[in-house]
């Protein structure tokens, strides 16, 4: 059912939403070097890689500085800010959801060379489709403003901000269901809206 549910909301929102990802593709196209998209290496269920796919937010090359961002990153295009603000950089892993990768609920996908500090526990959540959106997405909505503020922002996302991610992605693992899943993009609606 959860997967049905995943192809028929991504497939109708592709198509709904296509002037508006249109509109955005060019706008980043056209204001900085490089390509509309970003395409990076995930790790999805069952520990499969993937190619997450977003909106280029930032400049080219700036990924070989650092994957983690910090309040105002200078890498991060004037654009890349108002879509990380509201999240629209996101939108194209509908595509992602649609192609079976991604689930609209899940936990978020991370990068290989966090998975693989992984404890045993935690690898469980390998165990289920990555989401666009989580409990921990809604949590740490700010996430890039909270490691800004750390001495080490490195260390801080490595031992402090991702346990308790994953924590709360554990803790979707267990508790799953169709009315959980409603209620996390439910809320996660209400603070993408409420800014």
């Amino acid at each position: 059912m959860k997967r049905f549910l995943d192809i028929v909301v991504a497939f109708i929102a592709l198509l709904l939403l296509s002037p508006l990802l249109l509109l955005i593709a060019v706008l980043v196209a056209l204001t900085s070097p490089g390509g509309a998209f970003f395409r990076q290496m995930r790790v999805g269920r069952g520990g499969r890689a993937f190619r997450l796919l977003k909106f280029r937010t930032m400049k080219p090359g700036s990924e070989a500085q650092g994957q983690i961002t910090l309040g105002r990153d200078p890498r991060v295009t004037a654009i890349g800010r108002a879509l990380r603000k509201t999240k629209l950089d996101e939108l194209p892993q509908l595509w992602n959801v649609l192609v079976g990768e991604m689930s609209l609920v899940g936990p978020r996908p991370e990068v290989p060379r966090y998975v693989a500090l992984y404890t045993d526990e935690q690898r469980a959540v390998l165990t289920v489709r990555p989401g666009l959106t989580s409990l921990a997405s809604i949590a740490y909505i700010n996430e890039n403003e909270v490691l800004g503020r750390a001495a080490d922002p490195l260390r801080a996302y490595v031992e402090e901000v991702m346990p308790a991610k994953l924590a709360l992605d554990l803790r979707y693992v267990r508790e799953q269901s169709l009315w959980l899943d409603l209620r996390i993009l439910g809320a996660t609606a209400f603070r993408l809206l409420k800014g």
